[in-house]
């Protein structure tokens, strides 16, 4: 089964990655960026859910230290954010996201589908 890391601190928000997500893939949750750069190397994802407003590191900070991991740098991850204003979603895909996602999440099947892309574009 393939494997999806959510880097979110909100619980209620994993609760809903979760509840999309665990049909179809086996997951593994981060409450923190440094929480997942420490964790993710030794084991990782297959496709990562980042959170841009978290704690400490924001998710463009984490997105930086993934690029430069050689263990996660070639993964997809996908900016999972609340930050939905015009011209966000091309500021998030130009700092090197592969795709994005809004919160709330209103579509659920939106979601799915993005993950089972990247998946497929990752196997082609």
């Amino acid at each position: 089964m393939k494997r999806v890391a959510v880097i979110e601190d909100n619980p209620d928000n994993r609760l809903l990655v979760r509840a999309i997500l665990e049909d179809h893939y086996e997951l593994t949750e981060f409450a923190s960026g440094q929480e997942a750069l420490d964790a993710m190397p030794a084991d990782p994802p297959d496709v990562i859910l980042l959170d841009i407003s978290l704690p400490e590191m924001d998710g463009t900070e984490v997105l930086a230290m993934i690029r430069k991991n050689e263990n996660l740098r070639d993964l997809p991850v996908v900016a999972l954010t609340a930050h939905a204003m015009v011209g966000d979603r091309e500021r998030f895909l130009a700092a090197g996201f592969d795709q994005y996602i809004s919160k709330p999440i209103l579509e659920p099947d939106k979601l799915v589908a993005v993950v089972a892309g990247l998946l497929a574009a990752g196997e082609a």
